[in-house]
């Protein structure tokens, strides 16, 4: 007899009730949308960023609301405050179940003329802070934990304005993922895996001229326009939680068909 489906059961594998999840680069752009939506599914929040005011603005919004929030300044440049951030998540809420590794910069500019140390900044924060977060949570997953670290389609095509840094540091993101899931998924039960954002409205765009980068989707990709938070929100909750059970190692792409065209 065929068993009978059920919307309900599968909508549950989207919830994240009781489970805790850190997230970094959370005081605004993509990571303050995707605090709100894990908390919408149930989450247990631990914010970091470097903006600590605006953490604990967030954290009261979602606190009055019903989520348990936990607010910790981190630059995910520095080493000790990584580990001093997953230690606070652990003291505070037993264990961490989800990593949302976010935090990211976003410089432009042609090659031949910015500062190297511009280059060695966005490596440092984008790539290796990625490194970092993940490798001082990891000991502080149970199986069946997720990471989600968040990539861009520019680490997959060739951005159509100058950012090697930028792209060269979201490339780097993909390899890290797929190796740490190499690493972690088996033998630990941790799936690792990346979100890759096309253009959406947030402080990093406006920073670079969104004008011209919206004519730029609407010239270059299938949908021709950038895409909303909650479209994004959509991909991250799947790769959160147990409906992507089966993924680990992947990229999800969500840009309204940038890469289809490029």
């Amino acid at each position: 007899m065929t068993q009978a489906f059920s919307t309900v059961d599968l909508l549950e594998r989207f919830r994240l009730d009781d489970k805790v999840v850190v997230i970094t680069g959370a005081s605004s752009g993509l990571g303050l949308g995707f605090a709100r939506a894990l908390a919408a599914v149930g989450a247990t929040l631990v914010l970091a960023a470097r903006r600590e005011d605006r953490l604990t603005a967030l954290a009261d919004e979602l606190r009055a609301a019903g989520t348990s929030v936990l607010v910790h300044r981190t630059d995910v440049s520095l080493q000790a405050e990584c580990e001093a951030l997953a230690s606070a998540a652990v003291a505070e809420f037993g264990r961490i179940d989800v990593l949302v590794n976010n935090a990211g910069v976003g410089p432009a500019g042609p090659a031949l003329r910015e500062d190297p140390q511009v280059f060695q900044d966005t490596i440092d924060i984008n790539l290796v802070g990625t490194y970092r977060v993940a490798v001082a949570c990891a000991p502080h997953m149970p199986k069946g934990s997720s990471i989600v670290n968040i990539a861009s389609v520019v680490g997959l095509v060739a951005s159509l304005s100058p950012q090697a840094h930028y792209a060269a540091s979201k490339a780097g993101v993909l390899g890290l993922t797929r190796d740490l899931a190499q690493q972690w998924s088996a033998r630990r039960g941790i799936r690792v895996n990346a979100l890759c954002p096309g253009y959406f409205a947030s402080e990093m765009t406006t920073s670079k001229g969104e004008d011209f980068l919206r004519e730029m989707v609407a010239d270059n990709s299938i949908l021709g326009r950038f895409g909303e938070q909650e479209e994004l929100d959509a991909a991250l909750l799947f790769l959160a939680s147990r409906a992507s059970s089966y993924m680990t190692g992947g990229s999800l792409v969500v840009d309204g068909g940038l890469t289809a065209t490029l």
